[in-house]
Parts: C-alpha cells; structure tokens; sequence
C-alpha cells in the first residue's frame, strides 16, 4: 500500500551502490555491510526482484568486492554521486519503471543519499536497509540516515526486508529465505543511531 512502505515482491528492484575494492579498508563495518547486502542480493535472486549494480570509478575504486556474489550482474560505471545515470534509468524503463527501490551499498552521506534524493524526487518509494549501508566516518553514516528519513526514505534492516518479502511462512520461497536468516544479522553500530533520537 502507497504510503506505508510495505513492500511487495512486484514492483520493487535492487539497488547495489559501489561496493568495491578500495572501500574495504576504510569502510565503517565493511564486512559486515558487504554481508547483509550479499543476503539482500540472494533473496532477490530468489524471489525474482531484479538488481541493479553500479561501481564508482573503477578505475580508481577498484572492482566489485567478491563477496557480494555479485557475478553475472553487469556493473553500470559512474563517475556521479547518484546512481541514476542514463544507463540505470534505461535499466529502470526495461524493468517497468519499479516504483519501489531497496538501496544498500556505500557511502551513505554521498553516493546513498544523491541516489534517494533523486529517486524521492521522481515520486519512488524508497526503503535504505540501514545495516547495509556505510561510510567511512559513523558519524557521517548517522547523520546521513536521518536526514535521509526526514526526507521521506524508509530505514529498514536486512532481515525487515527479507521478511517483508516473504510475509507467510507458507510463500513457496519461504523455506529459502529462511536459511538466509539462520544466523542474526551482525551489529553495524547502528544503536548509536536510535539513541540519538
């Protein structure tokens, strides 16, 4: 339903924001971070929601980290903060146009917050899963996700998404999705974030 941000298995794609190389080491929780997003990816694998992957300069950035899980998806490069370049709005039109977007990836401050900023500004619901989205600095990630919710954008958690999807444990793919969830999703600091509210 508009409005509330329930969100559905039709409709809806994957956003996998530059989560590459060179991040690994200065990344607030990158492991982690590449953990949720790669169960994210899988789940959508599953449940036939369609992904879309962008690196940030690769040249300079480096490729997509291999533990995402990632191959066989074909990067859209971009030297923008925004993931909606011409190559990923065509992608989006050859999809439908999806009116819902789950967005993960790096940095929050940055390259997250231009993307739902622009997609908010095309009437797009969009729900930023929180323990899949980093930066370098925690105070940098913090601050960008709640001034991403004061403009409009769902914060959810991998496990939220991956439940929302499924919604009974009689889905035919529910028996899939929860081997996705046998173990908890790891702590990314983000406690931090609702003590300060």
């Amino acid at each position: 339903m508009a409005g509330i941000g329930r969100l559905s298995t039709k409709g809806s794609v994957l956003l996998l924001c530059d989560i590459q190389e060179k991040f690994r080491p200065t990344i607030f929780q990158f492991t982690n971070i590449v953990s949720n997003a790669a169960r994210l990816l899988q789940a959508c694998r599953i449940l036939n929601i369609p992904q879309i992957l962008t690196e940030q300069y690769p040249k300079g950035l480096g490729p997509t980290v291999p533990e995402l899980g990632a191959e066989g998806l074909k990067p859209h490069t971009k030297t923008s903060f925004s993931m909606l370049t011409d190559s990923v709005e065509s992608s989006l039109k050859s999809l439908g146009d999806p009116q819902q977007v789950i967005l993960c990836g790096i940095e929050a401050q940055a390259c997250i917050a231009c993307t739902t900023y622009d997609l908010l500004e095309r009437g797009m619901e969009v729900h930023i899963v929180a323990d899949a989205v980093s930066s370098r600095s925690q105070t940098d990630r913090l601050f960008a996700l709640s001034r991403l919710k004061q403009s409009g954008a769902f914060l959810t958690t991998t496990e939220g998404v991956l439940l929302q999807l499924v919604q009974d444990a009689k889905h035919p793919n529910f028996k899939e999705i929860q081997k996705l969830l046998a173990h908890p999703s790891p702590d990314t600091g983000l406690l931090a974030f609702f003590s300060s509210l």
